[in-house]
């Protein structure tokens, strides 16, 4: 661990200690602000409590850390991918509802700790190999697209506000410099905000009536109030879990990738130390409860390892700090009211970009893993994928239905596609992806195996092209 003292932006600091209170505080202060816009957005699209949101992003960040022996220096904010879960079981984010869509969600968490038993069991190579781009990439790509009219809907709204907040998005990342260029979502958020506010669009009624104090736990949102409420839908209860579970086999290979492109940030490889098994485990059992409790589903956060390349301070102690900030913003009621007043247009604005976002993290998983499109069964791979899980979201039920023993169960387009594009990797002949955890990348996949070249020639071939 080095010691050496030098400034912020310079040479990486693992021992933040060094640098005093004041900048340790500023640092984590700036981890807070990057994961702060996307981690309150997915509760204020869904329905769920904010606080009760911030709260357990503060938890499961410690729990994160506790499995994962205090090395990795990872936030835990709310998952975007679980949109699509939550729409599906609660469209309106109807508050009788929620608690069956965090159930399902509490199930997919279960499947972390499947795969992290199997990468203890067996090697990463052997357990990614049913996992490859050209199953992830496009059912990252069918849960962008699937959003897509929901965001739609809320600009229509008010488009003015949400072309303000895609404007200051775009010019702040691509235009911004320093940190206006690490968190363009929350100034898109606060820009198009004044301007609703000073339109006089908002009804800041809600904000003065809330006090400044109170408990983030409403209990009534919990998946706990599902059994002691007397009136337990089963069919709901398994429709949820078939429909949402699908969607941790994305969320999971996101998991792996963050990891990786932390490995490179830091330059160190934590796929080996402490190993993916305990890093799945961490985000797993975050994910399960604060489900349970009526929070999003957790995952590592993209954002913060960006404010690590521009800081060059690697110490994961800033980022428990920032965590323990996010709890105690999770007790003032006011804070979340400000956030829950937030017009519909701003919010289909921002969800605008980011469900493009997500579609686009799908197309770049599979470009940057080079899948070979002139495989006729890679082809066939994708197509079902993104045809079944739009076409069947998108068809006149919105689902396949069927009945067992009086209990309806249904199958999202999502949950068809993933299961359909798993099954057909494993059967279909002519695999060749390769997960390497030997070196960090930002995807953990060895190019030479795959391809037949080496990097040097790949990246000497780019240069001529």
């Amino acid at each position: 661990m080095s010691k050496a003292k030098v400034r912020i932006g310079e040479e990486p600091i693992y021992d933040a200690r060094e640098l005093g209170t004041g900048r340790i505080l500023i640092l984590a202060f700036q981890h807070l602000f990057a994961m702060f816009g996307a981690t309150v957005l997915v509760p204020v699209l869904t329905g769920i409590s904010v606080s009760d949101t911030l709260l357990f992003a503060g938890i499961g960040t410690l729990l994160f850390h506790l499995l994962s022996k205090g090395k990795v220096p990872a936030f835990l904010g709310s998952s975007f991918a679980f949109l699509a879960g939550y729409a599906a079981i609660a469209p309106n984010g109807e508050p009788e509802l929620l608690p069956y869509a965090c159930f399902g969600v509490a199930c997919s968490g279960l499947l972390y700790l499947l795969l992290a038993a199997l990468f203890k069991l067996f090697t990463a190579n052997k357990v990614m190999r049913y996992f490859p781009p050209i199953v992830t990439g496009p059912i990252i790509i069918a849960i962008g697209l699937n959003l897509s009219q929901s965001a739609i809907d809320n600009c229509s709204t008010h488009w003015w506000i949400a072309l303000t907040a895609i404007v200051i998005i775009v010019v702040c990342n691509i235009w911004g410099i320093g940190m206006i260029k690490v968190v363009p979502v929350i100034l898109g958020v606060i820009g198009s905000y004044i301007a609703a506010a000073i339109a006089g669009v908002i009804d800041f009624t809600p904000v003065r009536e809330a006090s400044w104090f109170g408990s983030p736990i409403d209990y009534s949102r919990t998946v706990f109030s599902i059994f002691t409420s007397g009136h337990v839908n089963t069919g709901l209860l398994v429709t949820s879990a078939i429909t949402i579970v699908p969607i941790a086999f994305a969320t999971m290979m996101e998991h792996i990738g963050d990891i990786s492109a932390i490995s490179s940030t830091v330059g160190k490889n934590f796929i080996k130390d402490p190993g993916l098994h305990r890093t799945l485990t961490g985000d797993g059992l975050a994910t399960i409860i604060a489900s349970l409790f009526g929070a999003p589903a957790n995952t590592t956060y993209g954002e913060n390892t960006g404010v690590l390349t521009l800081t060059k301070v690697y110490d994961p102690m800033i980022i428990r700090i920032t965590a323990v900030l996010a709890i105690l913003l999770s007790f003032c009621p006011k804070f979340a009211a400000i956030i829950e007043v937030m017009p519909a247009a701003t919010m289909g604005g921002i969800s605008l970009v980011l469900y493009g976002m997500i579609s686009a993290v799908g197309v770049r998983n599979i470009v940057e893993t080079r899948v070979d499109f002139s495989k006729s069964r890679n082809v066939i791979i994708a197509a079902l994928i993104l045809v079944l899980s739009i076409g069947i979201n998108y068809s006149a039920a919105g689902a396949i239905s069927f009945v067992i023993g009086g209990v309806t169960i249904s199958f999202s387009g999502l949950a068809v596609g993933s299961l359909v594009g798993i099954i057909l990797n494993a059967v279909l002949p002519g695999k060749d992806y390769r997960f390497d955890n030997d070196e960090p990348n930002p995807t953990g996949v060895d190019f030479e195996a795959a391809q037949g070249e080496t990097l040097s020639e790949i990246k000497e071939a780019e240069k001529q092209d």
